[in-house]
């Protein structure tokens, strides 16, 4: 099916400010909130645990419907699911600026998540409307927006909430989520699907059913007891569901996902190393703003306010737009899977240099700035690495369960170095903190999945390009058009 429009021109340094535009957008979402986590309980009438939800729905909305946003964009148009994914983003914005209810904000937060897909679909349009020779460097760039979006919104979000009501923050991004919509009309063409078939509700179910099942029991289990009958019986539940979903998927003729694609080598392993790279990238995002703002009382926190936290943080974000380019480029002269092999290293060169530089701001900084490096280069491999294995009519699909791979990565993380730091802990004032001891073994955990990332990547095998003619064909009457 095509789009009902055929859109504006095609003019490539516009679409790639206005996709990278809305990654940053999309991906402020996920931190926006985090300053006001400690006083979500009084301003909304609850309890800690309630409110932490605000949190967690963001990131399972966003995990459960990226997936089926992808598939989507497949068979009806990228440009239209990206416009599609502005409307929740916009209402979940104002739904959380006139949120009187913890409720109401969770819902709001909810509908927010449910607009990340905007980050797979961009990726996967970039490869329909860009020319050839500029798709590596566009993919890294809109990949680092993730991180660039995450990085800044801290600082921003805790500057408004110390200055401003709180629902400023949220009128802010009803006001850019709405920005985008207009830039994506007025600057993405639309380019016909090429998927056929019909979308799979059965499928969709099925994967949102066992993520939900696995995300919460992850992410909620130490709160609810690693050993509580809910907590184990949602981590029972996930394997059984998904085991049913996998059955069907192969036995639908139009899937959700198609299984077979993602057992080819080449996307197997690249999606496996989105995993053990999302859990590397997020241990660092876990401890050091922890490290920045316990009390210098403690003998290794350095009593930072969360502004000034965020502060410190916004500069290894924006380093993801400045290396981005240079993965792309070393792409190029070898292969993505190199790119994504060094991204590991550079990471993991990242973790085991806090032990020597963990001891002031500034070392810090140096930390992140390492980190957020090889975060880059690994985030714009892997989408390389993934269309350049699957068909043209599956590329946003192949993305958007790329995208979630890493999202069970992150929250795998927080569970485990949760759990680590719970462990951990010394008694300061009556209260009961995470040692140092246990944020250097949280950073190790970093280091170590950085290093088993670079290790899966060098096992990728990549398969032979196709013939380029059909794409550059398409790109040419497209422009022609236009």
């Amino acid at each position: 099916m095509s789009s009902s429009r055929s859109g504006p021109a095609v003019r490539p340094g516009a679409i790639i400010g206005v996709l990278a535009t809305a990654g940053i957008v999309a991906s402020l979402m996920q931190t926006l909130v985090v300053p006001l986590i400690g006083e979500l309980p009084m301003m909304l009438h609850s309890t800690a645990s309630n409110a932490s939800w605000a949190v967690t729905a963001t990131l399972l909305a966003g995990a459960v419907t990226t997936p089926a946003t992808g598939r989507l964009g497949d068979l009806y148009g990228k440009r239209r699911m990206l416009l599609a994914c502005i409307v929740p983003l916009t209402l979940g914005s104002v739904l959380c600026a006139l949120a009187s209810s913890v409720g109401m904000m969770i819902v709001g937060r909810g509908l927010q998540g449910m607009g990340m897909g905007v980050i797979a679909l961009g990726i996967s349009a970039l490869r329909d409307v860009m020319p050839p020779e500029k798709l590596g460097s566009s993919v890294a760039l809109i990949s680092s927006s993730l991180g660039i979006g995450g990085a800044l919104g801290l600082p921003i979000a805790a500057a408004i909430a110390e200055h401003a009501s709180w629902r400023v923050l949220f009128w802010i991004s009803a006001a850019l989520s709405a920005l985008v919509g207009v830039l994506i009309w007025f600057f993405i063409p639309a380019v016909p699907a090429r998927a056929q078939g019909s979308f799979d509700y059965v499928g969709a179910l099925g994967l949102g059913t066992g993520l939900i099942c696995l995300l919460v029991g992850v992410s909620k289990g130490a709160d609810w007891g690693w050993a509580s009958g809910t907590t184990l019986g949602l981590l029972i539940a996930a394997p059984v569901v998904f085991l049913a979903w996998g059955w069907w998927e192969l036995r639908n003729p139009a899937p959700l996902v198609d299984l077979r694609i993602t057992a080819r080598p080449q996307v197997l392993m690249t999606n496996a190393a989105s995993v053990v790279v999302g859990l590397a990238m997020y241990s660092s995002s876990l401890i050091i703003p922890q490290l920045l703002q316990l009390p210098k009382a403690t003998g290794y926190g350095l009593g930072q306010s969360m502004q000034a936290t965020g502060l410190w943080m916004a500069p290894a974000g924006l380093m993801m737009m400045l290396v981005s380019p240079l993965g792309a480029k070393l792409s190029a002269a070898t292969s993505p899977k190199i790119t994504l092999a060094v991204g590991g290293a550079v990471i993991a060169t990242g973790y085991a240099s806090f032990l020597a530089l963990s001891g002031s701001t500034g070392c810090l900084l140096v930390v992140t700035v390492i980190i957020n490096s090889g975060v880059a280069l690994a985030y714009g491999a892997m989408p390389a690495l993934i269309m350049s294995g699957v068909p043209q009519s599956e590329t946003a699909s192949a993305n958007s369960f790329n995208t979630l791979m890493r999202s069970v990565g992150t929250s795998v993380s927080a569970a485990v170095v949760g759990v680590v730091l719970a462990h951990m802990t010394v008694n300061l004032g009556g209260h009961a903190i995470a040692s140092k001891d246990g944020f250097r073994t949280g950073m190790l955990i970093g280091c170590g999945a950085a290093l088993a990332a670079a290790a899966i990547a060098l096992t990728i095998p990549l398969r032979k390009p196709a013939p380029a003619r059909q794409d550059e064909d398409a790109q040419t009457a497209l422009v022609k058009n236009a």
